[in-house]
């Protein structure tokens, strides 16, 4: 019962506080960079990466890019450099796929430490505010549907994969994830995203619904993969800055696994539109 209402409360405070920020830019680029040093720290142990370059790697790639898109508000050389870092952090991140699916250890040999560091967690939070962004000037309503899409996914997944599960999705890496708990949080995000196109009329539903599989199936994957890093490291959370939910990096892992997925889906829907 104590834990119950310590994961509660830990976790109401963390809801209300995104929420709050998300609905000015300036307090949510201040959170996503406290937000983003404090699961690049909890990633560093992880994979037990003593450096301290990963955090000004961090620091100047959020500076440049938010200085450009928030504050200078133009396209003006900013699309080249966000394709560049899209294509980067897209390529490491179906690396990190391929590892997910081999019965080996992810190999953390020194250059692939700061790449992960810069391209799988840094650069994540670069692409929450350039889709907070995505009409060239602030926007709340997608990044916060894009969070809801996430919050029920794994809401769904956990009740149904705990009343009806069956079939293991991933059993060694981890044990109480199945294959019905993914279609039943895939299936509710997909309703969800009716709801949420008809609320915020910022796209379409066609749209929103697309959006919705793409969080599901690359949120999944990115939970999966965060599992992995910790069961090298021989860890059951990535932290303790949340009590009774573990890290920040344990709420998040989704949400910056899918960012550069959902950013990729958003250029192509603004080209072809």
């Amino acid at each position: 019962m104590k834990e119950t209402l310590t994961r509660s409360i830990s976790g109401i405070i963390y809801v209300s506080l995104l929420l709050i920020c998300i609905c000015f830019e300036q307090a949510l680029i201040g959170l996503f960079f406290v937000f983003g040093m404090i699961c690049l720290g909890e990633f560093k142990k992880l994979i037990q990466l003593k450096s301290f370059i990963p955090y000004i790697i961090f620091v100047l790639l959020y500076a440049v890019f938010v200085y450009w898109k928030s504050v200078l508000n133009t396209n003006e050389g900013l699309t080249e450099a966000v394709q560049i870092l899209m294509v980067l952090s897209i390529f490491v991140n179906l690396f990190l796929i391929k590892d997910l699916f081999s019965p080996r250890s992810i190999p953390l040999f020194a250059t692939k430490r700061y790449l992960l560091t810069t391209f799988y967690v840094s650069s994540a939070f670069v692409f929450l505010i350039l889709i907070a962004n995505y009409y060239e000037k602030y926007n709340p309503n997608i990044v916060l549907g894009t969070f809801i899409l996430v919050w029920i996914n794994d809401s769904f997944a956990y009740l149904v994969g705990k009343n009806f599960g069956k079939q293991k999705l991933f059993e060694t890496i981890s044990p109480k994830k199945t294959v019905e708990g993914f279609l039943g949080g895939l299936f509710f995000s997909c309703v969800a995203s009716y709801f949420i196109a008809t609320f915020t009329h910022t796209l379409g539903t066609t749209s929103w619904l697309i959006l919705s599989i793409i969080i599901s199936v690359f949120g999944t994957l990115g939970d999966l993969i965060e599992s992995k890093f910790k069961r090298q490291a021989n860890v059951k959370d990535s932290g303790v800055i949340m009590p009774g939910h573990g890290g920040l990096l344990d709420r998040l892992d989704s949400i910056f696994f899918a960012a550069p997925f959902i950013y990729l889906f958003l250029r192509i829907l603004n080209y072809v539109s």
